[in-house]
């Protein structure tokens, strides 16, 4: 039977047994199946099933069903610990991954995604409140950008790995699919057998749970979900559709993005700590208007590939910052509302995410500029929202209008 550790006992334990060591292994386990999957997900959908725009607009449409319907973790979390059903959901993706390639046809690929979504989202979920109810306050913004580092060094190393092997050992989609999900579920299986159950002092409410006073925080959830949808969906399928990039190329753009996020991830921590959530955010939604307006130059000016690679990693970079929405959210909750409002912050992300890639998509086979544009316009309705994110938030003070309204009981 598995050992249950309370969290605050958590230090007698050696270093591998630790809640922190599990929050890396788990960081590392994702991506080596979601990161290998997105890097070769749009030529083998191109070259394998004939996909366009639409057609990979659908896809997404699907894969953020699951995100969607996060919220359903609320009542999974009666029955199974946190912990377990993190481990559960990491087990689905990492199976899912492994035999992507044995469906190569629309119905095929879009049922599989499916299935990894939902592995994916509902590991996310969980992943993010036990960061926010295992990481203490103080160290929380560093310690997130480790982790980020730490998942950006897990796919380097398999992406180094297909920019090597792909063309010289001739791999094929099944066998990348296959190592990738199956090494996920190697990691899952150390995990489940080799670390004890952590309790955290705070039980977490069981319920749905949606306070007027977290407004501002579901405000930019929303933003953040429909506009970062823009950019998963089209800026890595342009690199494949307009300027021809193969499987090695952009496995090779996203090494550069990956060792650029190992270098500055905990960096940006750093800076979240020293400077607050409220100018970091401020940083990240105008340098993302910029890099948008810029992908719409490409299709308006006929800009070149140099200045789209470019663009992709600012992007990456960017991105990286919204650590700050975690750790703004861990000043302003109640301890025993991380879990329910993550599932729900969860949901309200992906509200645009089921529908947009599939409407855009329809978009993009006309005038592809303009779903760039939409993006800008979505990071500045963010930019502006961030403004009144306070210095110092914390309950009771979750927005610069806190000072002049009496803050909401709920």
């Amino acid at each position: 039977m598995t050992r249950i550790v309370p969290l605050g006992e958590a230090r007698s334990l050696p270093v591998w047994q630790r809640p922190q060591t599990l929050l890396f292994l788990m960081a590392i386990a994702m991506p080596l199946s979601f990161a290998t999957w997105s890097a070769l997900l749009n030529n083998f959908v191109i070259d394998r099933a004939n996909f366009d725009g639409a057609d990979i607009g659908w896809l997404h449409s699907v894969r953020e069903i699951p995100g969607f319907l996060a919220v359903g973790v609320i009542a999974v979390i009666i029955f199974m610990r946190e912990q377990t059903l993190a481990l559960v959901s990491l087990a689905l993706l990492g199976a899912a991954t492994a035999v992507t390639a044995w469906f190569p046809s629309l119905a095929g690929i879009l049922t599989i995604t499916m299935l990894s979504s939902i592995g994916f989202h509902y590991y996310e979920t969980v992943n993010q409140s036990l960061q926010l109810q295992w990481l203490p306050k103080d160290r929380a913004p560093q310690m997130l950008g480790w982790l980020v580092a730490a998942a950006s060094a897990a796919t380097l190393v398999a992406y180094v790995a297909i920019v090597m092997t792909w063309d010289a050992l001739g791999l094929s989609y099944n066998a990348v699919y296959l190592a990738s999900g199956g090494l996920t579920l190697l990691i899952v299986g150390w995990c489940a057998l080799m670390m004890p159950h952590f309790e955290a002092p705070n039980p977490q409410v069981k319920r749905f749970v949606l306070r007027r006073r977290y407004w501002l925080y579901y405000a930019l959830q929303f933003m953040s979900g429909a506009r970062r949808q823009i950019f998963v969906v089209f800026a890595g399928f342009m690199m494949v559709e307009r300027f021809g990039f193969e499987v090695h190329e952009v496995t090779s753009l996203f090494l550069v993005t990956l060792v650029a996020n190992m270098v500055f991830a905990p960096l940006m921590g750093r800076a979240v700590h020293v400077f607050g959530e409220r100018r970091t955010l401020l940083v990240e939604y105008a340098g993302l208007v910029a890099v948008f307006l810029a992908y719409g130059g490409i299709y308006w000016f006929g800009w070149g590939v140099v200045l789209a690679a470019v663009l992709y990693v600012l992007d990456h970079l960017f991105f990286a910052l919204a650590l700050a929405l975690k750790t703004y959210f861990q000043k302003i909750a109640d301890p025993g509302d991380i879990a329910p409002t993550a599932a729900v912050a969860f949901t309200i992300n992906h509200i645009a995410a089921v529908f947009l890639p599939a409407l855009l998509g329809y978009v993009w086979l006309t005038a592809p500029q303009l779903v760039f544009a939409l993006a800008a316009g979505m990071a500045s309705v963010s930019f502006a929202l961030a403004l009144m994110i306070p210095r110092h938030p914390c309950p009771g003070h979750e927005t610069v209008f806190a000072g002049a309204v009496p803050a909401p009981a709920e």
